[in-house]
């Protein structure tokens, strides 16, 4: 939660929106997964590159 706390609010929101809108449980599992990946990762925002703090 604290790696997701740390990036930007528009990026909460977006992760948010983009899990919440999918139809199919295993697609939002699926973005739920990628965005978890991402956090750890600290590189990543929703597939692109991304140069955090």
């Amino acid at each position: 939660m604290e790696k997701y706390k740390v990036r930007p609010p528009y990026q909460q929101n977006d992760y948010i929106g983009w899990i919440t809108r999918a139809k199919r449980p295993e697609t939002r599992e699926k973005r739920l997964k990628q965005m978890i990946d991402e956090l750890y990762s600290g590189n990543a925002y929703m597939g692109m590159k991304y140069n955090g703090k």
